[in-house]
């Protein structure tokens, strides 16, 4: 009688990621951009720890080069400013710092902000969350499209902070033909906030919610209640 073959999956140390995220963040010089030592920013994203451990069983390990990974460490803007943690991204392998689209223009990211309905409350100075896909499977969509196949689907896109944290911790998921829009930032109009690459760096600029691109998809993680977890 031939035994059945049982597959093992190798068990995901999520508590172990969360701490890399965190190391990830003091080595990109995070504090100093927050006004703060080390010391106190660790502790101050320290209690999100536990949010991830208590979720480990339904985690998986990142896959980054496919564009999934189980969660992001999200910095606000009110800690640090989006031009200053744009300027902390790079690509995979290479050492150029990521850049924000002169289009802009002077003062307009502040207009960029979270849509209300997916605002945390209490303006939290971190949060996290689950379930983060690049979504390739929409480049080529119109992105108003994109966003309301990802809202059918009980998903949420993804904010230009969230965006920036993505490809903060994992490079290799902003990757030529693989890049993304972040539909959950807007200002009120057609403009829908977007991460690529130009000149070998990641630049945060933006594109008309009408207007497809083959190279663009639109990023998405996990909706409904404790999707977004802050403190």
């Amino acid at each position: 009688m031939v035994e059945a073959e049982t597959e093992e999956v190798a068990g995901f140390d999520a508590g172990g990621e969360f701490d890399r995220q965190v190391a990830r963040l003091l080595e990109a010089g995070y504090p100093a951009l927050a006004g703060v030592p080390e010391e106190e920013f660790a502790e101050r994203v320290t209690p999100l720890r536990k949010v991830v451990a208590d979720r480990a069983a339904t985690l998986r390990a990142p896959e980054p080069e496919n564009g999934r990974v189980p969660f992001l460490l999200v910095i606000s803007r009110e800690l640090v400013p989006v031009e200053a943690a744009v300027a902390r991204t790079s690509l995979a392998g290479k050492s150029r710092p990521g850049l924000v689209d002169r289009n802009y223009g002077p003062g307009a990211l502040e207009r960029f902000t979270t849509l209300e309905e997916l605002r945390l409350p209490g303006r939290p100075v971190a949060h996290l969350l689950f379930g983060v896909e690049r979504g390739e499977e929409f480049c080529g969509t119109v992105p108003a499209e994109a966003m309301a196949e990802i809202a059918g689907r009980g998903r949420t896109t993804l904010t230009v902070e969230e965006g920036i944290a993505l490809v903060t911790q994992y490079p290799a998921a902003l990757a030529t033909n693989k890049c993304f829009s972040l539909g959950a930032t807007r200002c009120g109009d057609r403009r829908v906030p977007a991460l690529w690459i130009s000149q070998g760096a990641p630049k945060l600029g933006w594109c008309w919610e009408g207007n497809p691109h083959t190279w663009l998809g639109m990023a998405s993680a996990d909706g409904g209640q404790g999707a977004r977890v802050g403190l």
